[in-house]
């Protein structure tokens, strides 16, 4: 079964809102086997939806919609669909029910409006609101099959997952399972990446290997099909190693995973704690930390040293340190490291200086970063990286780079 979203509102278009609902219906349908070849966003105007029906009629078996389902005039979702199919409109009992009990309990008059949200195509399986007014609905033709769902995320993903999966797929003559599994990599660009595995990209069938750059990082997404999900995992498994036989050094973790997080898990089993001494990061490396559950048992504290004076009266770098070699220098940074986990008595001290951009400093060029890392028991290594990109992009890859390092000092 070949699927295609229709995302219907034009505060879509006008770009008020994403379109998570896309995001979220296809990584659902990859999991029962269903394809997903097409996204499509349309404005609440019935000529133009009736158009982009009439083209994934062409090319989909099943069209999901999701908005215009609602009680304002600019809801014509339903009304569309029902004349393009030849469908009749009738009130569902339920639903009405659930509504007017909706306005009851919270002790509001209900418009006469409210009651177009109960509308469905004759004789569509419903699918029940359990989080909002508007039901659902999936129909079947000899052109395909269609599903209505409401737009609001905190209603449609619940009724997609409790009601529409399981209608969809006693609709499913075939049920294969397609696995994913996302790869993720630092410290090497999406085009080196690509030249690497050349080869298997170009090869690819099943599993198939999509490479795709974000947020100073690589991904490869591998997806197999198969029957047996038990195979396709195995299918995956091959291919992966195929590919961390060759760039495995920047291999990091998988799916939704992040550095940061992947730093965390390993201080935690290795029961170290840690802090931090940023300069042009700004605090970014200790706030990303922050954000994770349990970062109280691995961060002891930091410092935002920005300035040369912070540097030097609050994390005691030496003012000979600055003054012969500078706050952008790996002696500073060595001292910064040394110094803030001695503050807090961490296990670990990381420390970050360097220039964010867009001019230079002390000499240096834009994207010049010093990382410090201090272990105890170990000798304090500082690492010098060059970053091209905008002040913003150059900070978030000095954070990256930093847990990158540390990670790997960590499993040595």
């Amino acid at each position: 079964m070949n699927a295609e979203i229709i995302a219907v509102g034009s505060e879509l278009l006008l770009g008020q809102i994403n379109n998570t609902n896309a995001k979220y219906i296809s990584a659902h349908l990859a999991s029962i086997g269903v394809n997903v070849y097409f996204h499509t966003v349309v404005g609440d105007n019935p000529d133009r939806l009736k158009g982009a029906l009439e083209i994934a009629e062409q090319r989909s078996d099943l069209i999901i919609l999701t908005g215009g389902l609602g009680p304002t005039k600019d809801d014509l979702t339903k009304e569309t669909i029902a004349r393009h199919l030849g469908a009749e409109l009738e009130f569902d009992k339920e639903a009405i029910e659930s509504i007017e009990g909706y306005f009851k309990r919270t002790n509001r008059t209900m418009t006469e409006n409210n009651r177009k949200q109960a509308l469905v195509l004759k004789g569509a399986k419903v699918l029940p609101n359990d989080y909002g007014m508007a039901p659902g609905m999936i129909t079947s033709t000899a052109n395909g099959h269609y599903m209505l769902l409401p737009g609001p995320p905190s209603e449609m993903e619940p009724m997609f997952t409790k009601y529409g999966i399981p209608a969809i797929t006693s609709r499913l003559n075939e049920q294969a399972k397609i696995v994913s599994r996302v790869l993720r990599f630092f410290g090497i660009g999406e085009a080196a990446l690509e030249t690497a595995l050349d080869d298997l990209i170009e090869n690819q069938s099943n599993p198939t290997i999509a490479p795709l750059a974000s947020e100073s990082e690589v991904t490869i997404r591998l997806t197999a099909r198969h029957q047996s999900e038990e195979t396709a995992i195995q299918m995956i498994d091959e291919v992966e190693a195929k590919i961390l036989e060759r760039v495995g050094q920047f291999f990091y973790g998988y799916d939704d995973t992040s550095l940061i997080n992947e730093l965390m898990e390993i201080l935690k089993q290795k029961n170290l704690t840690i802090a931090a001494a940023e300069s042009l990061t700004g605090g970014m490396f200790q706030e990303e930390l922050t954000a994770l559950p349990g970062a109280s048992s691995i961060l002891k504290g930091g410092v935002v040293c920005y300035s040369n004076e912070a540097k030097m009266n609050v994390v005691n770098v030496r003012k000979e340190t600055i003054a012969n070699f500078g706050a952008v220098s790996a002696e500073c940074a060595r001292e910064l490291a040394e110094n803030v986990a001695g503050l807090v008595e961490a296990d670990i001290g990381i420390s970050f200086t360097g220039v964010a951009g867009p001019g230079e400093l002390e000499g240096h060029a834009p994207g010049t970063v010093y990382i410090g890392i201090f272990q105890k028991g170990k000798r304090t290594n500082v690492e010098k990286i060059q970053i091209a990109g905008t002040r913003g992009i150059n900070r978030v890859r000095a954070v990256k780079h930093g847990c990158r390092l540390l990670i790997n000092s960590l499993k040595e």
